[in-house]
């Protein structure tokens, strides 16, 4: 099960108690206060961790809580931290705050952390009060209460690669072909209920891509029509996009058509999508049809970048990884390359 939103209570831990304490041993009648600090409570952390690729540990476990800190002990003796409540999410997680529905942090490095909750402050012991005209204080800090919060966790896939296109157009397969996902694959729309996350692996290369593949679109994505409209978030931080047409057009559909309206609901959901680099594959080319069509369609978008394939006889495929690597390559480089944004 892919789950890729929920909602979570976090609560962090109180802070221990301080204790009072005075000393009592033998030659010492004036021993004074030893009363040690309460522990600070355990905090709420978010890590990025980039083996989890969803957030299904939350779906089933929505409570967490942290560890909270020891109450002082006599001798000086502080009482012990509370353990954190680490919750290891994926990378591209966006936590908002439930209430208001502004956006906490994102989670985008391996290794990357938060704290989501702040653990209380331990409460002072007897020993702290201790002055100059009050030898022998009994007041104590009681321990700060830790905070708590409702968040909801969205997932954005960090992947270089977004693989779109219209129910039935080989997007399965084709992530079949080229990953080591191993999605569902029939001859009927809406095949694909969520989406897959796959690696297309270069050996000779030692190189890797991430691929996302996204539920088919249809006319009306944008306005939550489909299955596709609620996943399309997982292509916002694609390097590349792959745009997959089936140029034989089953069912009577027009290629170029299919095109366009891809297009147009990309741009109606974020048009910071039709910016990004984009690559066509033009699916099903081993029916007859299909050579017609892409004539044509070349026609229509002259500048569009396309690389003729086939599911069914693996036809392209080697060419097609190929030109994602280079792709891919080649923008790794222009991002290192480019200047950081000033703070």
């Amino acid at each position: 099960m892919f789950i890729d939103e929920c909602t979570i209570k976090a609560r962090a831990g109180d802070g221990g108690r301080g204790c009072v304490s005075f000393r009592r041993e033998k030659y010492e009648p004036w021993g004074g206060p030893n009363g040690g600090d309460g522990g600070r409570g355990g905090h709420v952390v978010l890590r990025g961790d980039d083996d989890q690729n969803n957030l299904i540990d939350f779906k089933y476990k929505p409570h967490w809580t942290a560890e909270r800190g020891e109450h002082g002990q006599g001798k000086d003796c502080n009482g012990r931290e509370g353990r954190n409540a680490v919750l290891r999410v994926p990378l591209g997680t966006v936590v908002y705050r439930l209430e208001t529905g502004e956006v906490v942090t994102e989670i985008l490095e391996d290794g990357q952390e938060f704290i989501l909750c702040h653990g209380g402050k331990g409460g002072f012991g007897n020993t702290r009060f201790k002055s100059s005209i009050n030898r022998a204080p009994r007041q104590h800090g009681p321990g700060e209460p830790g905070e708590f919060g409702e968040y909801r966790l969205e997932l954005k896939s960090i992947a270089d690669v977004g693989l779109v296109g219209f129910p039935n157009a080989g997007k399965s397969s084709l992530t079949g072909l080229i990953t080591k996902a191993h999605p569902k694959v029939a001859a009927y729309p809406f095949t694909t209920l969520q989406p897959q996350i796959g690696i297309i692996e270069f050996v000779e290369e030692y190189d890797r891509l991430i691929l996302a593949d996204i539920p088919g679109l249809i006319a009306g994505a944008s306005e939550n029509k489909g299955l596709g409209h609620r996943f399309l978030r997982h292509i916002e931080r694609c390097a590349l996009l792959l745009i997959i047409v089936d140029m034989a057009g089953t069912d009577g559909r027009d290629p170029r058509d299919d095109y366009k309206q891809l297009l147009k609901e990309l741009e109606l959901y974020d048009p910071e999508l039709l910016k990004k680099p984009r690559l066509v594959a033009a699916n099903k080319m081993d029916e007859d049809a299909a050579v017609a069509n892409l004539k044509k369609f070349k026609t229509r978008y002259k500048t569009a970048e396309i690389v003729p394939i086939s599911c069914l006889s693996e036809e392209g495929i080697p060419k097609l990884k190929k030109e994602l690597l280079k792709r891919v390559r080649k923008l790794r480089k222009k991002q290192k390359a480019s200047p950081a944004p000033a703070a």
